[in-house]
């Protein structure tokens, strides 16, 4: 089905060299945009010969800016935007130092919405349109144990793609969300690995029975992204196998 192509698209995916992000960058590929990956090390291998690699770390100030220049320099006609850069920097509460809380909010909340304005005024200057979506979490709604700091960033997320969509409607650009679950990642993998009576109880609790994959956020993400989500913007798609439906799950 052409609407949901995006043959004719560039898209930049921030936090794409594994993960989430790079499962989103290659489904984008898939769908037929010119993809640009991001990340903070060289290049992976395992990344498709026809799309380019910046890099950039998105704790410095001006790293925002800087890597939407990059980015239209590697593809000019870019018009897409996934903001996915993101990590988890959290102690218990009563440890929480101010260090790792800006830590948290520069690289969560801070670098995507920095990236979001960097994107819209190059996009409004040229008089076009485009989309983006912005990768927040379950977190963002439902607390967890010993993640205050990375919660409030992920609820930031959540409102900030609302807030975001009013502001750049009238420059014709969409502005969605995802919000994953339990998702198997290098971030998670150690947790899951080690933590198995946790992992059964997810399995239980995960109305579908398993633990998500990168893979299974790629098609949401492209869905927003095409011309079939059209007349949809402010809205955060949530991706966890219907962990967050019920309140207690299987026994």
């Amino acid at each position: 089905m052409k609407a949901f192509s995006l043959a004719g698209n560039s898209a930049l995916v921030t936090g794409s060299s594994k993960g989430i992000g790079l499962a989103v960058a290659l489904g984008l590929h898939e769908a037929g945009a010119a993809v640009v990956f991001h990340g903070t090390t060289a290049r992976p291998a395992s990344l498709p010969k026809d799309g380019a690699y910046v890099t950039r770390n998105l704790l410095e100030a001006d790293a925002p800016a800087t890597l939407i220049a990059d980015a239209l320099a590697a593809r000019p006609a870019l018009d897409l935007l996934v903001c996915n850069a993101g990590s988890f920097f959290d102690v218990p509460f009563l440890e929480m130092t101010p260090a790792l809380w800006e830590k948290t909010m520069n690289l969560n909340v801070r670098a995507g919405y920095f990236l979001v304005q960097a994107f819209a005024r190059e996009l409004a200057a040229r008089r076009r349109r485009g989309a983006v979506v912005i990768v927040s979490s379950t977190n963002g709604f439902q607390s967890e144990e010993d993640s205050t700091a990375y919660d409030t960033s992920k609820g930031a997320l959540v409102m900030m793609t609302r807030t975001l969509a009013q502001a750049l409607a009238p420059h014709g650009i969409r502005v969605n969300g995802l919000a994953p679950g339990l998702i198997r990642t290098p971030l998670t993998a150690t947790w899951l690995e080690v933590q198995h009576d946790k992992r059964a109880h997810y399995c239980k609790k995960i109305l579908l029975g398993r633990i998500g994959e990168p893979d299974d956020c790629a098609g949401a993400a492209v869905f927003l992204l095409s011309p079939a989500a059209a007349y949809i913007t402010g809205q955060v798609i949530t991706v966890d196998g219907g962990l967050t439906v019920g309140q207690i799950g299987r026994m």
